[in-house]
């Protein structure tokens, strides 16, 4: 399906470059969107997933994707396109439901004036982002219901989920981040990232070879938290000084060891004793968990 067989593509592939960069990005991608979504346990078999479309460049890359496995035979699910127009200002309505048609992707276009709301509630020089987003993920949750479907599928990357968890480290004063598989407080849906292990770099480069209609993420007039910005910041500095940082830090996050952190809650520093430390000397065993 990588070679140069038209007929055997997917319409969300036509017109893909020829070149072997092209190619390596693509299987790179593919490969650590299967191996997310293996390692961490979302396929249900003969489940539907709202796939979630902002027009962004991560959610254009998470759609692909998941078609190309599903075209494989590795993604044995029932997908469904889902964007939610919000009202924003000038938002081109017609991009999404256009390019869906045309790649014979099923899908929903769900129209909420929740900008509205937002400019009512949002006091004068905040960023309307954080509540924009609970009013978001709400309405997908309903129409994930009304689909039949199990889970919400984000395009939340590897970049994203590194932010989170600055931001909760330096603003939040906890470790934690967006993690790749959650359940709803309803406790009726999933929530996937499948992207998990894939660099915005590459979301960038796969959706621009595409040509993917791109619709920008600030048409509010508002963009992210400046907490965020600063920590992308640094992150970007840290990667320029350090070539590959990003992806030592990442896997920093797969490595916990919650017996070498302060969390009396997670490991039971009152009851260790001497006899649990009593391993080989070439062992990389630790204390276990109460």
């Amino acid at each position: 399906m990588l070679d140069d067989d038209l007929d055997d593509i997917h319409p969300l592939f036509h017109g893909a470059p020829s070149s072997a960069s092209y190619k390596k990005l693509r299987k790179r991608i593919v490969r650590y969107t299967r191996e997310a979504i293996e390692q961490y346990g979302m396929i249900e078999r003969d489940a539907r997933w709202l796939v979630c479309m902002s027009g962004g460049k991560d959610s254009y890359t998470l759609l692909a994707v998941l078609y190309e496995l599903k075209w494989r035979g590795l993604l044995p699910v029932d997908l469904l396109a889902c964007n939610l127009d919000q009202g924003q200002p000038n938002f081109p309505a017609t991009v999404l439901p256009e390019f869906l048609k045309k790649m014979g992707v099923p899908h929903r276009i769900e129209y909420q004036d929740t900008y509205s709301i937002v400019k009512d509630k949002v006091p004068a020089g905040r960023t309307y982002c954080a509540l924009c987003s609970r009013l978001r993920r709400g309405n997908l949750y309903r129409i994930a219901r009304e689909e039949g479907c199990s889970a919400v599928v984000l395009g939340h990357h590897r970049d994203d989920i590194l932010e989170t968890f600055f931001m909760n480290l330096f603003h939040g004063g906890r470790l934690a981040t967006m993690p790749p598989k959650l359940v709803n407080e309803e406790k009726d849906l999933f929530v996937y990232r499948p992207l998990a292990h894939v660099a915005e770099e590459d979301c960038a480069k796969f959706a621009n070879a595409m040509n993917y209609p791109i619709i920008p993420c600030d048409l509010c007039g508002s963009q992210d938290g400046l907490q965020r910005q600063q920590v992308k910041q640094i992150l970007d500095q840290w990667e320029k000084n350090s070539p590959g940082r990003r992806q030592v830090m990442f896997r920093a996050l797969m490595n916990a060891r919650p017996s070498h952190l302060l969390d009396p809650k997670l490991f039971d520093f009152a009851g260790l004793s001497r006899d649990l430390l009593k391993v080989e000397e070439d062992s990389d065993d630790i204390p276990l968990l109460r």
